[in-house]
């Protein structure tokens, strides 16, 4: 098991790969009440094209760190560079899958999928054809004119990362993605997005609840502390390519499971007297 790994965001940034958080701080100030440290000190990296999940106790700052990645909030403290340039704003670069699929209810599967494409401005018959190649990849073809009150949640999710992969980011931030989900769809999604992700290899920063999932899909896994969130521990998850059934019954992968549910565990505990000073 590997300790916190380190990284200068401004040799990430020479690189022009990958995601570099250095030393981010954020402090939640509401109208009554004392402010809120909800992350101190955060450093770590994530590797071009690597995958790496994000696990902590709930309230630990780790859907924060995702949406401050997205350049979705002010950074109050410390450095975020992703793909060689310091994050301001939200950018093409950068895509974003949420839990709730954030899907328009108006919009049918391939209107919501061409959404993207729109906003970038590209050419009518090429905007057509990446977005019905991003919806034959999620395996949703012949659902093009449904609208998602017609989909399973499953079926919504493919929708809402067709949708992010066919603006062809070199960086994906899922938050929870199939936290929504019953289990036998969450396991489906699983297997599809290790597939996507394999086919078109790029940047990921995965944000879950689940030790288990996190194992499955992930090259390391960051564990965070109880509030205030810190990196408490990066661990090496790289598993042999295999159907995650049959990755369920290794040795190794048992054994990964184990350790870095018990660092969440403690954190949880932690969580439940207070949090951390």
């Amino acid at each position: 098991m590997s300790g916190v790994e380190s990284v200068n965001a401004a040799d990430t940034a020479t690189a022009g790969a990958g995601i570099a958080v250095s030393g981010v701080v954020h402090q939640y100030r509401p109208p009554r009440g004392r402010p809120v440290l909800a992350l101190d000190n955060i450093t770590f990296e994530v590797k071009d094209r690597e995958f790496v999940a994000v696990l902590g106790p709930s309230g630990c700052g780790k859907s924060t760190l995702l949406y401050l990645i997205g350049g979705f909030m002010p950074l109050q403290g410390g450095s975020i560079v992703v793909n060689g340039r310091t994050v301001a704003a939200p950018g093409p670069d950068r895509g974003i899958v949420f839990q709730n699929f954030a899907l328009f209810p108006w919009k049918t599967v391939k209107q919501n999928v061409l959404y993207g494409l729109e906003k970038q401005g590209l050419p009518k018959d090429e905007r057509l054809q990446r977005a019905q190649h991003y919806i034959d990849m999620v395996e949703l073809a012949g659902f093009e004119d449904n609208f998602p009150s017609q989909l399973s949640g499953g079926m919504k999710q493919r929708v809402a990362i067709a949708r992010t992969l066919a603006t062809q980011p070199n960086t994906l931030l899922m938050d929870e993605p199939f936290g929504a989900l019953d289990a036998q769809t969450r396991t489906i999604m699983q297997e599809e997005l290790l597939a996507i992700w394999q086919r078109s290899p790029m940047t990921v920063l995965f944000i879950t609840h689940d030790v288990r999932e996190a194992v499955l899909l992930a090259d390391r896994v960051a564990v965070m502390t109880a509030r205030p969130g810190r990196i408490k521990d990066i661990i090496d998850t790289r598993l042999p390519r295999a159907p995650i059934h049959d990755l369920m019954r290794m040795p190794e992968y048992i054994d990964k499971v184990e350790y870095i549910w018990g660092l969440v565990k403690e954190e949880a505990i932690a969580a439940g007297a207070g949090g951390r000073a």
